[in-house]
């Protein structure tokens, strides 16, 4: 009978179980690492239950087991397991990062001036052209853009590349330095000039997540008459200062 009962017993919702998860997440960031016998005793809901949620958060990389360490002999059966958040899942509450970036840049900016920012933001984007570069230049001319794209959705861009006319367009769907960016237009200045350094061409920035755009937006035109694969390339992006637009070479 309780098997007739269970069979017809209508199944959680796609939102009440990720709303279970979700405080699986929130009480692992409060308190530690937990079994799953203490997260079931905390939630009221059956060890079956908590197992099929944490076998989901592992699956998402939001959390991740591991022995749980034994004081005394050891008992017969398994080792119990502790479940953690990963960085992945400690990024899903936020942080204050963008605000400690923000302010110090600030700071630089008052102290140094303004160019200590763009030399900042033209070492960052060094550094990111530096980890991409061996990549890229393994690639045939025409996968190198769709290279990049790969490269930069590992450090959480969301990047898509797209046919336009006889030239290509890199999207970038998130941006995890949009708050910091739109304060500092000199980033996405750097950052388009890495990608014109990277592709060995001309390329240039149509829009900007950190302007109020929905996606980064970067031209990469096609054939370039005299273009030399691999040599110094230059860049353009439009910048947003206050009410006044420029267009910032690099």
């Amino acid at each position: 009978m309780s098997l007739v009962k269970t069979l017809l017993a209508p199944a959680p919702s796609v939102d009440a179980d990720a709303r279970t998860r979700d405080r699986v997440a929130r009480i692992l960031m409060e308190t530690g690492p937990a079994t799953a016998g203490t997260l079931a005793e905390r939630l009221g809901v059956t060890s079956t239950a908590i197992r099929r949620h944490l076998d989901t958060l592992l699956g998402d990389g939001v959390v991740v087991a591991r022995e749980a360490p034994v004081v005394g002999t050891r008992g017969r059966g398994r080792p119990a397991k502790l479940f953690a958040l990963t960085e992945a899942g400690h990024e899903r509450f936020g942080h204050a990062y963008d605000d400690i970036a923000t302010a110090a840049l600030r700071y630089l900016a008052a102290s140094v001036g303004e160019s200590a920012v763009t030399a900042f933001a033209e070492a960052r984007a060094a550094e990111i052209e530096r980890r991409y570069r061996d990549l890229v230049d393994a690639s045939a001319a025409a996968d190198k853009a769709n290279t990049l794209a790969v490269a930069l959705r590992t450090d959480g861009y969301a990047a898509s590349v797209s046919t336009l006319g006889s030239g290509e367009q890199l999207c970038q769907h998130h941006c995890p330095v949009q708050h910091v960016a739109a304060e500092f237009p000199q980033l996405c200045v750097a950052e388009t000039a890495a990608i014109g350094r990277l592709l060995g061409t001309h390329v240039q920035r149509l829009a900007t997540i950190a302007h109020g755009d929905g996606v980064c937006t970067t031209n990469i035109p096609g054939n370039i008459p005299g273009h030399i694969p691999g040599a110094p390339a230059s860049s353009t992006t439009s910048v947003t200062t206050g009410t006044a637009t420029q267009e910032a070479g690099a």
